[in-house]
């Protein structure tokens, strides 16, 4: 089945390209189906590029997808076009009465600022709260899940000696979860951010289950004991080369950073090793499965 995305919006025409099943909205209403409304908060500065990586892994499944794009009002980003925001974005102000059976709210490159002065916290509390009584299930990335886990747990990041770039190999920590199903005992992910959340603190929280881990990166997927949040620390959806033009970005602009770890081929340095695609996609299509559609009622207004 497809995701159904505005007809123009940039995501369509690059994913039609890698033969994905893309059904714009006006075919979708001659459908007698109900699609799951899935909504993307989508706080990072490429808007277009991480919008197009959650399209391409959210369309990997059977289910039919109806994608809502929202933008925070209190801040608007520089580096998307404005045009493509008042087009294809909608404010939360426009959503907060309607209920979504997911919610996936990306990471922000603000980890080194404390969460309260961030320009938009109060806006973020709002849809924080709005995801836990108007969603099934949320879905939080990096960042995100770093401040959902502040909010709603009182669980602290902190600040690494260096940056945490590159791809490092994790653990599954619970034999048969189902958040996991279908991956290897051990996975790689990409991560690329300044703080962590310390393990202790999740496996002292009565309210979270601590899903996967790795000794590099530390908890990376951590899902609350009520099945409604999941929680991953690095970026599943990253592209091929994202780490890559994270890489050149920061030399360019004088920044301290080291070439991503476990990334390149060795004694090749050009060439990428793209070990976490299939992880990537079986995590989002078993959150859409077993997070979403399964627990979702049919009747959108009763969740």
């Amino acid at each position: 089945m497809p995701i159904i995305v505005p007809k123009d919006i940039p995501a369509s025409k690059i994913l039609r390209a890698e033969n994905i099943f893309v059904m714009n909205d006006k075919r979708a209403m001659t459908q007698d189906i109900r699609p799951l409304e899935i909504a993307i908060l989508n706080l990072m500065p490429t808007k277009i590029v991480t919008e197009t990586q959650l399209m391409r892994l959210l369309s990997n499944s059977p289910l039919q997808i109806n994608l809502t794009l929202i933008s925070t009002e209190t801040y608007v980003g520089k580096n998307t076009p404005l045009e493509h925001l008042q087009r294809f974005y909608k404010p939360f102000s426009e959503v907060k009465d309607k209920k979504f059976d997911g919610l996936i709210i990306t990471g922000a490159p603000v980890e080194e600022i404390e969460f309260e002065e961030v320009k938009y916290w109060k806006e973020l509390e709002e849809i924080f709260e709005f995801a836990k009584n108007s969603v099934t299930s949320t879905l939080y990335i990096c960042w995100g899940a770093q401040a959902a886990l502040h909010y709603f747990y009182g669980i602290e990041k902190h600040l690494l000696d260096k940056k945490l770039f590159g791809v490092y190999k994790h653990k599954k920590l619970v034999k048969y979860e189902r958040l996991l199903k279908g991956t290897d005992d051990r996975f790689f992910m990409p991560h690329s951010r300044h703080t962590t959340v310390y393990e202790e603190d999740i496996k002292n929280c009565k309210d979270l289950v601590l899903l996967a881990s790795s000794k590099q990166a530390g908890a990376t997927i951590i899902r609350s004991k009520d099945n409604k949040f999941i929680f991953i620390t690095g970026h599943a959806e990253y592209d091929r080369d994202t780490l890559e033009k994270e890489y050149k970005r920061d030399l360019e602009k004088g920044l301290p950073i080291d070439p991503p770890e476990n990334y390149y081929v060795e004694g090749n340095k050009g060439e990428i090793k793209m070990t976490w695609s299939s992880t990537a996609n079986l995590i989002y299509m078993n959150w859409l499965n077993h997070y979403v559609y399964q627990l979702t009622p049919y009747e959108i207004e009763d969740i």
